[in-house]
């Protein structure tokens, strides 16, 4: 096919870069077949110079110095990497967990906590390399591509943005045929697995090729992190994860910065299958996507906080927060993390976890992560009373009678009156 050209892209938005005005352009780049093509693609099609930035978010295995070098290679002005791990961690991390963060109850939302963050340094690296435009590797079927642009645009409405893998439609296969006769290399080779890939300290998904055959399980090249459970160890693992308002701050007893107990989370969870997600998604752009994620940080320190709130929170509490951990993974999967209402449900997921202080065991064994035993000084939980043969004090056996003769009243009475219309209906 010929290569793409300038005709190809259509703008549908104030903030697109018109070609004729792109002079210095940042590039996000990840190293991968999409940015190292965009990287030529760019100084070819808009005659711009080309400044990248790679962000690290504690990607598995990932060699930030080749990645540099690579861009180096293919024309870049400069490459930034830019190590983030802790500011996404305490900014983007330790809020989610506070909220349980889970879309659409299988996606620990790591990619799209991560993207907010991405963004915002690419607008800051923007600035001090005089750049006038910003550019990402995100299709127009994703969600990424929302939640870096709008972030962008909101935090420098001036910036411009192109997305040349929106508009020049290429495939994967013309993807490698264009890097073949330019020479970039391509990560993997032209063998690798089909699949696109993203990941972070938080977690790793795939999707793409073979895993949109829904009526296929997934194949076996695609897990890179977590074990196959039925290879995992015969014999559990007890991790013991221990919380301060709502942040785990130790493992077994171990104090530890966030970063390195998530990561030695995972290496557990890897270990023992756990974490391993088969997702039907709905995405904001209007489609149905089949990921696979392995999340196993996310998976162990999700149940253990979910579990520690229980104990600690009323019911009412409970109830009602479960409503607003929803509506606030909402919004960060739809790519609105400047939404002002975000930030107002950050400040009651911060009341509430005042209290979300102890212990978790969680048992690994086999792909499951279960809790097993639970700790709090604030725990609503009184074992003398909890037990069936123990009576007075704060809970008298001998009340309950007059509480259910209350409690059911509305409803016996609602229900006697349906009972006598009915017997008068022919």
């Amino acid at each position: 096919m010929p290569e793409p050209g300038r005709h190809t892209i259509a703008r549908t938005a104030s903030y697109e870069a018109d070609p004729d005005e792109v002079g210095r352009v940042l590039l996000l780049y990840s190293g991968g077949l999409d940015t190292s093509v965009m990287l030529k693609w760019i100084q070819d099609e808009y005659g711009a110079e080309v400044v990248a930035l790679t962000v690290n978010l504690g990607q598995p295995g990932e060699d930030f110095d080749v990645v540099r070098g690579k861009a180096m290679d293919l024309g870049a002005l400069e490459c930034y990497v830019v190590d983030a791990r802790e500011e996404f961690a305490h900014e983007y991390l330790k809020p989610a967990i506070k909220a349980n963060g889970m879309y659409g109850g299988g996606y620990p939302l790591f990619t799209a906590l991560g993207r907010p963050l991405i963004a915002k340094l690419a607008v800051q690296k923007a600035r001090e390399a005089s750049c006038d435009t910003i550019a990402h590797g995100c299709t127009g079927k994703g969600n990424d591509q929302v939640r870096i642009e709008s972030t962008v645009i909101a935090l420098d409405p001036s910036m411009k943005i192109i997305a040349p893998v929106r508009g020049w439609q290429m495939g994967r296969e013309e993807e490698i045929e264009y890097a073949r006769r330019h020479g970039i290399p391509v990560k993997g080779g032209t063998e690798a697995p089909p699949y696109s890939i993203d990941d972070n300290i938080w977690g790793r998904s795939s999707e793409g090729g073979p895993i949109e055959d829904l009526g296929e399980p997934p194949r076996d090249d695609v897990f890179e992190l977590v074990a196959d459970p039925r290879d995992a160890p015969d014999s559990p693992q007890d991790l013991r994860v221990g919380f301060e308002h709502g942040v785990p701050v130790a493992l077994d007893g171990e104090s530890m910065g966030l970063v390195e107990l998530i990561e030695r989370a995972a290496e557990a969870g890897c270990r023992h299958g756990v974490g391993i997600v088969d997702h039907i998604e709905d995405r904001i752009v209007g489609l149905k996507v089949r990921d696979l994620y392995e999340v196993p940080a996310a998976e162990i320190i999700l149940t253990a906080h979910r579990e520690l709130e229980k104990l600690v929170g009323t019911i009412h509490q409970n109830r009602f927060k479960r409503s607003l951990d929803e509506q606030w993974a909402f919004l960060v999967y739809a790519g609105l993390w400047y939404e002002p209402l975000r930030e107002n449900l950050d400040a009651y997921m911060d009341s509430v976890n005042e209290q979300v202080s102890g212990e978790i065991v969680i048992r690994l064994f086999k792909g499951r992560a279960m809790a097993v035993a639970r700790s709090s000084p604030n725990a609503l939980y009184d074992e003398e009373l909890a037990g069936f043969s123990q009576s007075g004090g704060l809970f008298s056996q001998q009340a309950s009678p007059g509480f259910i003769e209350l409690w059911s009243l509305q409803s016996r009475m609602a229900h006697g009156i349906r009972r006598r219309r009915e017997k008068k209906e022919p």
